[in-house]
């Protein structure tokens, strides 16, 4: 009888896990949908196929990145027509989303030409003449979204801070000259720094042609959001639907990945070729 048992536990435990197996594709395919999820956790995920983009780690310019991390990022996507979603997850050990000196953060992209050609750009962030359009997301950029105040007593917790001159008691909060006050201990955001203090998104849209062309996009028309679990990173970014991308005609994607844990920052990442994006209606 215990041995039946055994046996009976045994069949459900391997039924369950086939159910969860994820149908695996060669492309990413974006599964037309009514509703694009921005949550991780969507259930409305799971009638995407999955498609698992391998990692090499850029060693092509500096600074490189010589040793490999993340092997590979496990990814899905939908479209309603006008715009399209990507779910990124890939597994890392800490959660690195802390920003200051001598720290690093987690962070994921994608990148797709900028016009649809035959003659793909350099996978490398695109090349003179041939645009890529870039959607950035940073762990850091996630945390303040979730509530995480940008302030010393947050970022640096163990800090000993008695008072700081926008917090007198007799500066009325909000004032303009409160406002004016904190904009002297804040210079990266008194400059125009868009890549600190504050979000309102957790994504950045860029564009770049080139290495070391990188530069923001005139304006962010992409969201995003992302969650760390026990496997690690699950993120979803959302953006227009791609230059010459039709139920017909499909066009390419590539992916990138930073882990904080192994100081990657900047050009130091794991990054894909080119991966043909298309799109189907869903079965």
């Amino acid at each position: 009888m215990r041995h039946r048992v055994s046996l009976l536990i045994t069949a459900l435990l391997f039924a369950g896990a086939c159910r969860q197996a994820p149908h695996r594709t060669s492309e990413v395919v974006a599964v037309t949908a009514p509703k694009l999820a921005l949550d991780p956790s969507d259930p409305a995920w799971q009638q995407a196929p999955e498609y698992a983009a391998k990692l090499l780690p850029q060693d092509l310019v500096e600074p490189r990145l010589m040793k490999p991390s993340t092997a590979e990022v496990f990814v899905r996507a939908l479209n309603n027509g006008t715009e399209i979603a990507f779910r990124l997850e890939w597994p890392d050990v800490a959660q690195n989303d802390l920003p200051g000196p001598g720290r690093f953060l987690d962070g994921c992209a994608i990148q797709i030409p900028a016009k649809a050609d035959p003659e793909l750009p350099d996978p490398q962030m695109g090349q003179s003449g041939k645009p890529v359009e870039i959607t950035f997301w940073r762990a850091d950029w996630q945390a303040s979204m979730n509530g995480r105040a940008d302030d010393i007593r947050s970022l640096y917790p163990n800090a000993s801070i008695d008072h700081y001159p926008f917090e007198a008691k007799s500066l009325d909060t909000g004032s303009d000259a409160q406002k004016e006050m904190a904009k002297r201990y804040a210079p990266s955001a008194a400059v125009g720094n868009r890549r600190v203090g504050p979000r309102e998104t957790p994504v950045e849209d860029m564009i770049a042609e080139g290495p070391g062309t990188l530069s923001p996009a005139p304006r962010t028309a992409s969201r995003g959001k992302g969650f760390y679990g026990k496997q690690g990173w699950s993120v979803v970014m959302i953006r227009p639907l791609p230059a010459g991308l039709t139920p017909k005609t499909r066009t390419n994607i590539a992916f990138a990945v930073w882990d904080g844990s192994h100081e990657e920052a900047g050009a130091r990442k794991m990054r894909s070729g080119w991966v043909p994006l298309a799109i189907r209606e869903a079965k």
